[in-house]
């Protein structure tokens, strides 16, 4: 193998991973690393110092690019946004910052920052590159990337979970929602929901699902324990889905819905149900993410 081939082949997941980050969709990350493919293979690899910085610099500003694309498109998107789940490898879920940063809860506070914000806290925060590397990335002076940083990390502080949350907790949690939810058990939801819960549902305009956030435990529990179908045909699974504990919903053994949650002192106060097809193609086998 040539040694540029080498060096992208040896880096690719963890240029998948900064695209990931970036965008929240597994198909526009896979998009961006055919871009920084194509870019590496016309690159003057002599004058490369660096491989894997000049990699990484070459995914963000694609990524950034391909942001201002992907913005338009979600502004017509039907009903609530979210980004794409991700069947993962165990070893994400063992490096804990990782999997914190991968969470579906983390990729939607992301999404509250600006296209610089977002790259600038996620290449210092995730990947802990140095200003100045990250400052000839988004085209910034070093003391403005410092800048950009602080005011990205309190926004990001501001609206994470308000504790570490182990993968133990996140499971107990789960382990009570599941219960309540095949026996329709509304006390038994309520019990394990926080007051101020907030359910999310992605069905792309494809498949049915809530077009507007249903905030409240007694709404959300009202909904979850009066089921559409008949309960024999649905199964909830447990699984590794962005490095932290999830649900995998089928129908008639067909996958229908990834469930992801996000908990608060014990309490689950995020609900996540991506149902659009065109969102799961990456639920049938596990991807491996690096930093």
């Amino acid at each position: 193998m040539d040694p540029f081939v080498d060096a992208f082949v040896t880096h690719r997941n963890l240029l998948f991973t900064v695209a990931y980050e970036l965008l929240g969709s597994a198909a526009d990350a896979e998009d961006v690393l055919q871009e920084t493919w194509l870019r590496w293979a016309d690159a003057d690899h002599a004058a490369v110092r660096d491989a894997r910085a000049y990699l990484v610099r070459i995914t963000t500003r694609q990524s950034l690019n391909r942001l201002r694309t992907i913005g338009r498109r979600r502004e017509s998107y039907v009903g609530s946004w979210l980004p794409e789940p991700l069947l993962t490898t165990p070893d994400v879920a063992e490096d804990v910052e990782l999997a914190e940063h991968v969470s579906m809860a983390m990729l939607l506070v992301l999404e509250t920052l600006s296209p610089t914000e977002r790259a600038v806290f996620v290449l210092r925060e995730v990947f802990e590159m140095d200003y100045d590397e990250i400052a000839a990335t988004v085209a910034k002076t070093p003391a403005a990337v410092r800048q950009i940083a602080h005011r990205a990390r309190a926004h990001v502080a501001s609206r994470r979970p308000r504790g570490p949350v182990s993968a133990a907790e996140t499971r107990r949690a789960l382990a009570a929602f599941q219960r309540a939810v095949e026996l329709g058990d509304v006390q038994g939801l309520l019990d394990i929901l926080a007051p101020d819960v907030v359910l999310l549902g992605d069905g792309g305009g494809i498949r049915q699902a809530v077009l507007r956030p249903v905030v409240g435990a007694d709404r959300v529990a009202r909904l979850l324990a009066s089921p559409k179908v008949e309960v024999t045909t649905l199964s909830l699974h447990p699984a590794e889905v962005n490095g932290c504990p999830a649900l995998i919903v089928r129908f008639d053994g067909e996958l229908d819905t990834v469930l992801t949650v996000r908990v608060d002192d014990g309490l689950v106060s995020g609900l996540y149900a991506v149902r659009n097809p065109e969102k799961l193609s990456h639920m049938r086998r596990a991807t491996a993410l690096r930093r």
